[in-house]
């Protein structure tokens, strides 16, 4: 395997979960699974790991390609409402008090770029790094998280 390759596979092996992460975030269609999603990502990954030029850490520089390989996928679905019976992930406890359908459908409900700063948030990115990943200005980061927060609180307690 040329080093270039294995350059390639080590760095995906270290952000497998975080991809795969992205991947399950958004609600597809019935021809798109998570595991297409992902395979798509790779290929996005692939295509641009020549051009990686180091000025963002690699994690964020994946999080930003997944995400707009996400975005370009939903387009291309014709941004068809779906609803996912179950979530992805299954180490969501059944016991918990909040409807996990209502709050995807409220996270569907923010445009972008606050869906992944949303997103990005809760997957414990600073606001630098959010900054990095969406080209806004940290403050303007924090600006939109609050908003975007606030108006899911209000919808969800509606």
């Amino acid at each position: 395997m040329e080093s270039t390759e294995r350059q390639f596979m080590d760095l995906i092996h270290r952000n497998r979960d975080m991809i795969w992460r992205v991947c399950s975030g958004f609600r597809l269609s019935e021809a798109w699974t998570t595991e297409d999603a992902f395979h798509e990502v790779l290929c996005a990954l692939w295509i641009g790991f020549q051009s990686f030029d180091g000025r963002s850490s690699e994690r964020t520089w994946i999080y930003r390609v997944a995400v707009n390989t996400m975005i370009s996928i939903y387009r291309k679905m014709g941004n068809q409402p779906t609803c996912r019976a179950e979530p992805d992930d299954k180490s969501v406890s059944p016991y918990e008090s909040i409807d996990l359908n209502d709050l995807i459908a409220l996270l569907d409900s923010l445009p972008e770029p606050d869906r992944t700063i949303v997103n990005a948030h809760a997957q414990g990115y600073s606001h630098a790094e959010i900054a990095q990943i969406t080209g806004l200005s940290v403050a303007a980061v924090g600006m939109r998280l609050s908003r975007a927060l606030r108006k899911l609180r209000k919808q969800y307690n509606q």
